[in-house]
């Protein structure tokens, strides 16, 4: 979508757009929920975890950093990544209140 096409939608769909993308990838949905379940800062862990190459794990992780959902913070020479709870509750409200709003139970489709 073209940047001016996102004038025609409000800034809570935006900022949803934004943030589904950013979790758009189950490297990205593995990742958090490692980060949840450790709940702590995780150094170096991540590769062996996920089962992908460094870069590729670096990448995703980068995405997530960029969406402001995970916290990065350079201990000697490594990485160490988590939650930014801040974040992580915005997501949570702005999904939630989406699924609160759609009542699908006497609805029939197709």
């Amino acid at each position: 979508m073209g940047a001016t096409k996102t004038t025609l939608f409000t800034k809570e769909q935006n900022i949803m757009a934004v943030m589904a993308k950013a979790i758009a990838h189950p490297a990205r949905v593995a990742i958090l929920q490692y980060l949840v379940k450790k709940n702590a800062c995780v150094c170096g862990d991540l590769v062996e975890e996920l089962g992908l190459a460094q870069a590729t794990t670096s990448q995703h992780l980068k995405e997530l950093k960029n969406a402001g959902i995970i916290q990065g913070n350079i201990e000697g020479a490594s990485v160490c990544y988590c939650i930014n709870p801040k974040v992580w509750n915005q997501y949570h409200s702005l999904f939630s209140s989406f699924f609160k709003e759609v009542d699908l139970s006497g609805v029939k489709c197709c």
